[in-house]
Formats: structure tokens, C-alpha cells, sequence
């Protein structure tokens, strides 16, 4: 299946602690039905220092699922994605907009 929501792609949290904050997708996990968003659902690690970092508190984005985000159109808006064909190429349109991804 075409992946909907991809690495680069802004989105919009639709639901959880984090909802309404925008954020840039850095990566995202087809199999698990995940992405980790910028500055999204972030959570504290506690790192060992070691010879190569510092250690400590470090904050780290952790994956969110998929149907918890929407992408942002060109207004600002959430907006679903549809597939269409242009020029035998299979391409992601924003569906309130209609224009290209």
C-alpha cells in the first residue's frame, strides 16, 4: 500500500498529551504503523555518559501512531490524502485543497 504520511511531510497531532502541536515527520515504520515527529510526544532517557557523550537527561521524540496525525496543507489545515494518476505516475493530493503533496 502507498504510504500516505512520509519522511520530510508536515503534520498536525489529532489526538493524545500532544494534540494540535505541528511538527516535521523525521522517520516513519510502515510495519509498526509509526512516525517520530519533531519536538512530538517527547519523553526523558537517562543516558550513561560514555567516552563518546556526555549522559544525562536527554530529551528524545518517541513514535506516535500514524492514525494520531494528519498532514498540513498550504493553508495551515489538516487535510487527508488522496491517490490520483498524473502522467502515469501515482501522486498524493491534499484532499480539501486538491493541489499536489
Amino acid at each position: 500500500m502507498a504510504a500516505k504520511l512520509r519522511k520530510g511531510d508536515k503534520v498536525v497531532v489529532l489526538a493524545g498529551k500532544d494534540k494540535g502541536k505541528q511538527g516535521e515527520i523525521t522517520s516513519v515504520d510502515p510495519k509498526a504503523g509509526k512516525a517520530v515527529v519533531d519536538g512530538v510526544n517527547i519523553a526523558i532517557r537517562h543516558t550513561r555518559q560514555s567516552q563518546n557523550s556526555q549522559g544525562g537527561r536527554i530529551p528524545q521524540a518517541m513514535p506516535i501512531q500514524l492514525s494520531n496525525l494528519a498532514l498540513l496543507d498550504k493553508n495551515g489545515k489538516a487535510t487527508r490524502v488522496g491517490f490520483r494518476e498524473e502522467d502515469g505516475k501515482k501522486v498524493r493530493f491534499a484532499k480539501t485543497t486538491g493541489e499536489n503533496v
